[in-house]
């Protein structure tokens, strides 16, 4: 049998010393481990009890990373999740939360994704996002995070309906993609999509354009998850699901901060495909770019 490489056991051993830890849990709201099922790496990641917290450790060594899916698939929602990111030397390393259907040919399928992209120490995180609709993405937006976002838990939303997918950080709306033209404008409305979490090595291309490579030395890597929280879609009275919305309802604008929206990307935005002309000097912007 092939030996284990020294950063894989050292995150097994890890593993034994928080599963050792952990205590009876509290019956109070709904536990991470019910909500969710572990998808890969299954062998070195684990939940285990943070003071009355039920958390879920995703690790990344050189053998394998990990990832965890909600049980339930969903069309439409808000999805809220409190994550601790990977500290130190995290350059090379993704850590994800998305949301992707299942049983749906790659080249149709939908997908809203949040990847942090890891950095040397002392280096701030990039929050890469991005929409894919109809198997077709390329709709990248990259804000830096105004905190150390591994030093504690922050919250990271995504808010779905038929109108908007607006991404939160905080509660604060750093971006909002927008259906303004429906059948016209590239947006997930059909799909049932679970959210995923996971942590895996992207050292080709995360960290500078990939010129700073994983230091496996510092393995393993762990991104911490915890404390989901999952609100369906509520049409408004006497629709009988968001989808049946009528064109010229408001619904989904409500509770929509424009201006703290704007702030935020003022402070924040890095990088905006609408933007980039090089990239399309040779071709139209995309159709989403160039709606009022």
């Amino acid at each position: 049998m092939a030996s284990l490489p020294p950063s894989c056991m050292r995150c097994m051993l890890v593993v034994a010393l928080l599963v050792m830890a952990m205590v009876t849990r509290p019956a109070a709201a709904k536990l991470l481990f019910d909500q969710v099922e572990l998808t890969w790496g299954e062998y070195h990641s684990f939940f285990y009890m943070d003071g009355d917290e039920d958390t879920l450790a995703l690790c990344l060594d050189e053998a394998n990373g990990s990832g965890f899916a909600s049980k339930e698939s969903y069309l439409f929602g808000r999805f809220d999740i409190d994550i601790k990111l990977v500290a130190n030397n995290s350059a090379g390393t993704v850590t994800t939360l998305y949301l992707m259907p299942e049983d749906v040919p790659w080249e149709y399928h939908d997908e809203v994704d949040l990847e942090f992209l890891g950095n040397v120490t002392g280096e701030p995180y990039t929050l890469h996002t991005n929409v894919f609709a109809n198997g077709k993405g390329g709709r990248e937006q990259q804000f830096r995070l105004w905190f150390d976002p591994t030093e504690d838990f922050h919250t990271y939303s995504i808010v779905w309906n038929p109108k908007h997918i607006t991404i939160l950080v905080d509660g604060v709306p750093i971006r909002n993609y927008k259906n303004d033209k429906p059948g016209k404008t590239p947006f997930p409305t059909w799909q049932h999509m679970r959210l995923h979490g996971t942590i895996w090595n992207a050292d080709q291309w995360a960290t500078q354009g990939g010129r700073i490579k994983t230091d496996w030395t510092q393995a393993p890597f762990f991104a911490y998850y915890r404390n989901l929280r999952v609100t369906p879609c509520v049409p408004s009275a006497g629709v009988p699901w968001c989808g049946a919305e009528p064109p010229e309802s408001t619904r989904f604008e409500e509770g929509m901060d424009a201006a703290a929206l704007q702030r935020s990307r003022d402070k924040h935005l890095l990088y905006d495909y609408c933007r980039d002309l090089k990239r399309y000097k040779d071709t139209e912007l995309p159709k989403e770019c160039t709606q009022g």
